[in-house]
């Protein structure tokens, strides 16, 4: 939030012309918490331990959106400084992706016990209930926080169930069945093309000849493909709460994005 600040008068120079900004902008505030559930489980952190921190990472959110509120400091002529209130009225946040689908986790994770998947699309359930926990949890307080500005509209992205119906009908997205659950570039090897040592970018790695055919990039990162198919999601609907009416953007909108 603090880079955002830092930002700002950089992109509308005063602040009439900021709040003007904000005011014809869709703020996409996230995604938030991805990194923080990341690490933990990297760390070998217990699912336990890492649920708890569900509520800790959905406050970090609650209060960005919030400081949308409040004020900032422009730094002008030798110091001289206006406050204003910055003004956003649109805002986008999403939930968390299904963490149960991506490479990194199937490897790391990966069980002989068959229930531990989903037997219609290979992903690991509990790690994919963690997502939605963490899901649940911030439409909560995205209900809160709407009640608290009324004047302003809050959009909850289901990046999840966007991107769930990829991994449920992948060749109905172009993707291929097989490949779904594979990283695009990596070590290539082991039942989901991923190798935590072997980062993409860095020999021996070597990326798939076509990304396209991939939901994966890495073993963490989407594809372009898959981000397009949750993007036309949420702008067509069904994946937004309250849906997206794209009929009224009709002229120019300017998105920007706090990540």
């Amino acid at each position: 939030m603090g880079w955002f600040k830092e930002m700002l008068p950089s992109l509308c120079h005063s602040p009439l012309n900021c709040k003007q900004l904000l005011r014809s902008s869709l703020i996409l505030m996230g995604e938030i918490g991805g990194n923080d559930y990341n690490h933990a489980f990297e760390s070998g952190r217990s699912i336990q331990e890492i649920r708890s921190y569900v509520p800790l990472v959905v406050n970090v959110i609650s209060s960005a959106i919030d400081m949308m509120y409040f004020t900032i400091n422009f730094q002008k002529n030798g110091g001289m400084q206006e406050i204003i209130e910055l003004g956003a009225t649109t805002l986008m946040v999403p939930g968390n992706l299904p963490t149960g689908c991506v490479p990194f986790y199937l490897t790391t994770y990966m069980s002989s016990i068959e229930e531990d998947y989903d037997c219609e699309t290979g992903c690991l359930i509990w790690l994919n209930e963690f997502a939605e926990y963490h899901n649940e949890m911030l439409q909560i307080e995205l209900n809160r926080i709407q009640e608290r500005h009324p004047h302003t509209t809050i959009i909850y992205a289901d990046y999840y169930n966007a991107a769930m119906r990829v991994y449920h009908s992948p060749s109905e997205y172009g993707f291929s069945g097989a490949r779904v659950l594979e990283a695009c570039c990596g070590a290539k090897e082991g039942l989901h093309d991923f190798n935590a040592t072997v980062e993409c970018g860095y020999p021996p790695s070597r990326p798939c000849d076509d990304p396209s055919s991939y939901a994966n990039w890495d073993g963490i990162h989407l594809t372009e493909a898959a981000y397009r198919w949750i993007s036309t999601g949420l702008l067509e609907g069904p994946y937004t709460i309250p849906p997206i009416d794209t009929s009224c953007i009709s002229s120019p909108v300017t998105t920007v994005s706090l990540k």
